[in-house]
This record gives C-alpha cells, structure tokens and sequence, in this order.
C-alpha cells in the first residue's frame, strides 16, 4: 500500500502557538507531592523541588502548564497557598476526597514554573468562589505594587510581578461532578463578570472560557452557544476536554479516535463563529484542548481507594505502546487545526495520567507516550502547512474511511526546516510514504526516525528502559519528492533542510 502528501511552501493554515504543546499540573494524586515536589529526595533543590524531574520536564520543552485544576481548583482557596508554610491550613480536598496540605502553593509554583522554562496558565476558582477572588489574583500575581494584595506578594518574596498572562475561568462547570456546577446562564454571567474584572485589573491577559467537559454531555452545543452568548465580548478562548480509552481492546477503532478530537474541534469552531455571526462581532473565539490524553488504566484501582490520604497515587496509568501512538495522532490533529487551536495541555505531566512517572526517594522514568510529545514539541516550531492527503483507509466500529496514514508538515522558516509527522495505524502493513514538497529548493534529509516495532501492550513500568527512537534508513530525495517506508503500527518525523 502507498501514501503520499502533496503540499506547497505557501500553502500556509497557519502559525503555530507554541502553548498547543502545553501541560498541566493539578493537586491531585501525586502530580505535586512526591511527583516534582520531594524535599527528602537527593536531587532535591533549595525549594524541595526534584531537580532530576525537571530535567526530564526540560526535555519535553513544555511551554505552557496549567494550574491547579482541574477539579480541584473549583473548591480551592488560593490564599491558602501563599505565605509562611508554617501558617497554611490542612483542607480537605472533595474533588479527589485527599488531604491538600497547602505546603506547595501558588508562590512555591511560581518558582518551579521559572525552574522549568514555562509558562503558567492559571485557573481560578469559579465553583465555591468568585468575581471578588478572581480579581484579587490577577493583582496579586500581576500588579506592580502598591496596592494590597501586589504588596503582600512582595512581602512574600517576590518583588516583580508574575505576570501570567494566559487565564481559566473555573474548570468543567458543566460537570455534575464539579464543585460548584452551573448551568450555563449561570457560569456564563458569573465568567463574564470575573473576566470582565480580570481585564480591568490588567488588560494584557487572556482568558479561557469554559466548554462542555466533553463532546458526549447531554448540554454539549447548547452549552457552548449559551456561554459564549454570556461572554463573548470579554474571552478569548473556549475549552475542549477529552479523553480516550480502550476498554474493549479494540486497536483499530482506538486508533481511529484522534478522528472524534477532529470532530470536536470543528464541531465547536461552527459554534463560536454562530455566536460570532449572531453578535455581529470582529472578534475570532479560538480555542484551548486544555485537557486531552489517554485515560483508563487505573479506574478501577482509583475506584477502590479510601478516601483522606495525602497524595494518594491516584490516576497512574500505566501506558503502553498503542497509547504513545493514539497521543502521536493527537498531537498530528492539534496542528492540522493550528488555526483554531492556540493552546492544548496534555493532561497530565507527572505521575498524574502522564507521560513521566516518579519513585518516592527513587528514579524518574518516562512512559510510552513521552517520546511522541517531546518530538513533537522540540521540532513542531512553525507553521503548518495545508496538505493534500491520500491514504488506503478502513472502517472501524465507530469510525468509517479512516485514513491508515495520518500526518501533517510544518514549515520553520527561522531554521529553514521542514519537518513531518505522520502515524501508521496499520497493524500489519509497511507503507510507502511519499512527501511531494513543492516550491521547496535544495531539499536534504536531516534526519528520519520511527518509534515502532514495539508490541502494541509494551510499557516502560518494569525496568523503567526507554523506549528507542531509530533511525528510518529508506527515506530519500529526489527533487521535491520525499519518498521512505513507514513501518506498521509507528510514529514517524522526517526532518529536512531547504535553502
């Protein structure tokens, strides 16, 4: 069987936002606590902070993590995270039914996130609290001083502002699960008051409106419509969660479900621009995939949990090959909708659903699904180029016509890069892969790799080997005509200079 894309150098969808290679960060299970938070561990830093996880967190080049929820962050009190440790309450945490100790907070986090080269995309509390605590943080984090809450930031040890300039108004309010759930006239007029608050306290920021918690919520469209009727004028983005699993064992229909991400996607672009259209507005809604993976392997564990502990291991999947090659085709349909979607987060980064995984007074080792993300983020820089696609396809048993071949081409003008990612989803067939790459001059291989050849149920848990990204021999050029083989069951990155 053959594959091919056909894509010109000004055939442009648009410019990557470098945050659609987010993450998150909840207080939750052991994401915080034993996971990049463990003064006792020998690596640990001045702050209590392991310095061997951010060295992995450093590989992945995340620019962007959000936190601290999540569910937890719809009955957090973000005070409580602030000042003198020695003064922070014990709460209970009904979100995760644990003990939150508040020994890591928002100034702790400030710190680690700088630590790490990123970003921080802060939540607020929308469940239990409100306009009043929504406005607060934004000056305590982000103005100069002189006021009181930028004072006490100062009398905390941080002169500067944080300056975060990406924001969420609550998470999931749609969710009968959620602190503090609402319908959507209610979230709707109480996101648009706090962000309306939010901006006058700093208009620099950006604000992320929540959407259904997922496509299957009987709300879901009537939801969205509503709140963006609320909040329209005062957001910038709207949220999109989702999550896979793979409970039948069923690899072809898994495989296929990056095709419902696709769906969502444009299923809720059609949406924003309704409301856009209805209201006449100049303004473009674009959108936050603010929570997105694989998640299955450890509910039933999870299920059977006493409630109370702190930092229970909660939700640690363990990962195998199929699911690094389901977070593969995410990340290939993220970027083939770069124009809508400016922020993703995998969710999570540690221990928590995540792509690396820590041992208390032990080791940090990365999971299947680590290897396609850091590729992915390291050298998906650019812009995404809109291609002609052509593969053999299969029916599965949600999904018709889907393509064995799933791929997308990014140009990175400032290296002068083109750089493919593409996905077999075939389990028993070697394709050959053509790229035709027109308007391009002087194209040479920088490198082909593949991660393949793995059983499909193979993880990383036992012996805490890496996986092995090899090298793809059979990749050649001729003219502007990319042409290799893609192994079955593989995720795939050709790299290629032009001058």
């Amino acid at each position: 069987m053959r594959a091919s894309v056909k894509v010109g150098k000004n055939q442009i969808l648009d410019t990557i936002d470098k945050r659609i290679y987010g993450s998150f960060i909840e207080h939750l299970g052991r994401a915080v606590y034993e996971g990049i938070y463990e003064p006792s561990h020998p690596t640990a830093n001045e702050e209590g902070f392991r310095q061997d996880v951010l060295d992995v967190i450093n590989e992945l080049n995340v620019p962007l993590i959000r936190y601290p929820g999540g569910n937890f962050v719809s009955g957090y009190n973000w005070e409580d995270g602030i000042g003198p440790k020695e003064d922070r309450p014990k709460r209970l945490d009904l979100a995760w039914k644990s003990v939150e100790t508040n020994e890591v907070g928002l100034q702790e986090f400030m710190k680690w996130a700088k630590s790490a080269n990123t970003d921080v995309n802060m939540a607020v509390n929308l469940g239990t609290r409100g306009v009043d605590a929504a406005r607060n943080i934004v000056e305590y984090c982000n103005h100069p001083g002189g006021t009181y809450w930028s004072d006490l930031r100062k009398a905390n040890g941080a002169k500067e502002p944080y300056n975060i300039k990406t924001w969420c108004l609550g998470n999931e309010m749609d969710g009968p699960w959620q602190i503090g759930a609402k319908s959507a006239d209610e979230y709707g007029r109480l996101a648009a008051e706090s962000a309306k608050v939010m901006k006058w306290v700093d208009d620099s920021i950006e604000l992320v409106l929540c959407g259904s918690s997922g496509s299957k919520m009987p709300t879901f469209g009537e939801w969205e419509y509503t709140v963006l009727e609320h909040a329209y004028d005062h957001v910038d983005f709207l949220s999109l969660h989702l999550y896979w699993e793979n409970f039948d064992n069923d690899l072809p229909n898994f495989l296929a479900k990056s095709r419902e991400m696709d769906h969502f996607i444009k299923d809720v672009v059609s949406i924003c621009d309704a409301v856009k259209a209805k209201k006449g507005s100049d303004k473009k809604i674009n959108l936050s995939f603010d929570e997105w993976n694989v998640w299955y392997h450890s509910k039933d564990a999870d299920a059977k949990r006493q409630p109370w502990d702190i930092a229970p291991p909660l939700l640690e999947d363990i990962y195998n090959f199929e699911d690094a090659l389901l977070v593969g085709l995410g990340i290939i349909t993220l970027l083939n909708n770069a124009d809508r979607v400016k922020i993703a987060c995998l969710a999570q980064l540690v221990n928590v659903i995540a792509p690396i995984m820590t041992i208390k007074d032990g080791e940090v080792w990365k999971q299947p699904t680590f290897y396609p993300f850091m590729q992915a983020s390291n050298f998906g820089r650019g812009k995404v180029l809109t291609v002609q696609s052509d593969s053999p396809t299969y029916d599965s048993k949600d999904f018709k016509e889907v393509p064995f071949v799933e791929s997308t081409v990014i140009l990175n003008e400032e290296s002068q890069e083109v750089v493919v990612f593409a996905v077999n989803r075939s389990e028993k067939d070697r394709l050959s892969f053509d790229v035709q790459l027109n308007d391009f001059e002087g194209l040479s291989i920088i490198e082909a790799t593949e991660l393949a050849g793995y059983d499909i149920k193979l993880t990383t848990d036992t012996n805490h080997e890496s996986m092995e990204i090899k090298n793809n021999e059979s990749f050649n050029v001729n003219n502007n005509l990319v042409s290799g083989e893609i192994k079955p069951l593989s995720w795939n990155m050709i790299r290629l200079s032009y001058k």
